[in-house]
């Protein structure tokens, strides 16, 4: 058996191969964002930061934004007005793709959650349905053992 020869591509030509799949690749997202005309957008509000996502209806994620990605630190994040900062940061995501009307599922008990809904409101966007999936314990966790003496 002779020795085994490894063909080995230019970094020019990888260059190349690398663009077409970039090309193609971008032209398919392109495709894909100009036919969506319907999206969800999940607000999850904690005690620590505000964080909004934006998805079609399949739940693929088109883009999300955070109060700490904006720049707000600490205790700010947690605060309404980074909350509807953020809203506005996603609305100009929305108006990009090119989406007319949106769903809106809220999560967590934070104070950031009816001020990110009324600033979405505010900025143009058609809201179809507003839903709340926080979630709620039924029973909670067992009691522990009465304490003996």
């Amino acid at each position: 058996m002779g020795k085994k020869r490894i063909i080995k591509q230019s970094e020019e030509e990888l260059l190349k191969e690398r663009e077409k799949v970039e090309a193609k690749v971008k032209k398919e997202v392109k495709e894909t964002l100009k036919k969506i005309k319907k999206g969800r957008v999940y607000i999850f509000s904690s005690y620590n930061n505000t964080i909004i996502t934006l998805t079609d209806l399949e739940g693929n994620v088109l883009g999300w934004v955070s109060a700490g990605s904006i720049g707000f630190k600490g205790a700010k994040k947690a605060t309404p007005f980074a909350a509807s900062r953020v809203a506005e940061a996603i609305t100009q995501i929305v108006h990009k793709i090119g989406i007319e009307k949106i769903e809106v599922l809220v999560k967590g008990i934070g104070s950031g959650r009816e001020s990110a809904i009324r600033s979405l409101a505010t900025r143009g966007l058609e809201i179809v349905s507003i839903k709340d999936t926080t979630p709620i314990p039924h029973n909670g966790c067992r009691p522990p053992k009465v304490r003996r003496l």
